[in-house]
């Protein structure tokens, strides 16, 4: 990867696939509350924790230096979809919860916070990587993508052990073939 919009847009390769796992999982009849569980864990720890951890403290922050406004704009867009798919997550957890104690009333909250998150990173994403990147693209030099990506790889380096980048992209591949999702 030569860019920092290269480096985000990969994980944003992942992060799609999980989406279209979840997608899957919500159209299940019962679904398996550990596979839930694992998707929950992969957005906290890898969408959220990893990704969008480089985006707010690094990436946009950089943008701003460039004049791009974190209160109006794609940048405030961005970080306010950030929040609402953490309250996505929160509704699934609250929920899975619930389904795991036994309440099976809960799934249609599971799979309406599951869908609306899919649906959510997917135009979030495609917003990003079409019109924001590009946009970055143009005013990012290569020393401040260096830069960026020198800062990027000290974030997905110092996670705990057992929970690099790879480890997060091997969990996803696993739900992908149990839902046979490309």
């Amino acid at each position: 990867m030569n860019t920092s919009t290269e480096n985000l847009e990969n994980d944003h390769v992942y992060i799609l696939r999980l989406t279209r796992i979840m997608q899957k999982i919500a159209q299940s009849d019962l679904p398996d509350p550990d596979h839930i569980a694992t998707a929950i864990d992969l957005i906290r720890n890898y969408a959220d924790g990893l990704h969008h951890a480089k985006e707010e403290n690094l990436f946009f922050p950089q943008l701003e230096n460039k004049g791009f406004s974190k209160s109006q704009g794609p940048v405030a867009v961005m970080l306010h979809e950030h929040v609402e798919g953490r309250n996505f997550v929160k509704g699934m957890a609250e929920a899975l919860s619930l389904y795991k104690n036994g309440d099976n009333s809960a799934v249609n909250e599971l799979f309406r916070n599951m869908q609306g998150y899919a649906d959510l990173l997917q135009n979030h994403i495609a917003k990003e990587n079409n019109i924001l990147f590009r946009m970055a693209d143009k005013v990012l030099s290569n020393v401040e993508h260096a830069d960026l990506l020198r800062q990027f790889e000290k974030v997905e380096t110092e996670r705990e052990a057992g929970r690099r980048p790879a480890d997060y992209i091997l969990a996803i591949q696993q739900l992908a073939v149990i839902y046979n999702v490309e």
